[in-house]
């Protein structure tokens, strides 16, 4: 339900994914989750509602329990991929309670059941929580192994008509080179999905990129550590790439 509040400046989509890790939940520790740091998120994400924007999103499960890192361990992959599926559900949680708290109306979607803690996945009914300007946060991946939270986050934008996906993270796009450990890295402006594969530039694995690719979905990559920064893009402004063909 968009907000027609004449202060507010129109966002540039009406509809939007967020995808973040769940390594942004964790703040400045090596594990878990640091509840003033979901609640900072949290915060940002109303802030984009309150422009009348519809926002669903998908967490990782990297701060609690990451699949293939349990697989090279060792542990049988299949197992490993449900008890990271398992982890999403537990941030999803998290941020369900810190945007409630907010006054945000919220729905945890589980690809997985789970019907005392998560609604089902059910297409429709979803579309119908973004409508009533809830948000909708879909949790446990595809539901399979072998299919990782960015795929997830690929399928589930094109199934509820987003027009973008915004991955968050600690950097302001994409550079053509970690720019954590490489001063002369360079931030591309725009970058098209084959550029993506062909460089093997860290957006999104190679699934979710063929997805967006074919569907001609925008990703905008920004930081999640900039105040603000997720209103600013919506409001057309900030630093970020797009990833478009």
């Amino acid at each position: 339900m968009l907000d027609t509040n004449e202060d507010q400046p129109k966002p540039t989509y009406r509809r939007v994914l967020l995808k973040i890790s769940g390594e942004a939940l964790m703040g400045d520790q090596g594990y878990g989750l640091h509840p003033p740091t979901v609640q900072r998120i949290a915060n940002e994400i109303k802030s984009v509602q309150d422009m009348g924007v519809e926002i669903c999103m998908v967490i990782g499960g990297g701060n609690i329990f990451r699949g293939l890192a349990g697989s090279a361990q060792g542990m049988e992959r299949t197992t490993a991929d449900y008890m990271g599926m398992l982890a999403t559900v537990m941030n999803a949680l998290a941020m369900q309670s810190s945007l409630e708290e907010i006054g945000v109306f919220t729905r945890v979607i589980s690809a997985i059941r789970m019907d005392e803690v998560a609604e089902p996945y059910i297409r429709r009914r979803a579309v119908r929580h973004l409508e009533k300007g809830r948000v909708c946060i879909f949790a446990a991946g595809t539901g399979n192994p072998y299919f990782t939270t960015d795929t997830a986050a690929t399928l589930r934008a094109n199934e509820m008509a987003c027009e973008a996906i915004f991955k968050g993270t600690k950097v302001d796009g994409v550079y053509d080179k970690d720019p954590m450990k490489f001063a002369d890295a360079v931030r591309y402006d725009k970058v098209t999905y084959d550029e993506c594969l062909q460089k093997r530039l860290k957006v999104m694995d190679a699934s979710a990129i063929a997805l967006a690719r074919d569907n001609n979905l925008p990703i905008i990559v920004f930081s999640l550590d900039e105040p603000g920064g997720f209103r600013g893009i919506l409001a057309g402004q900030g630093t970020y790439t797009r990833v478009q063909g």
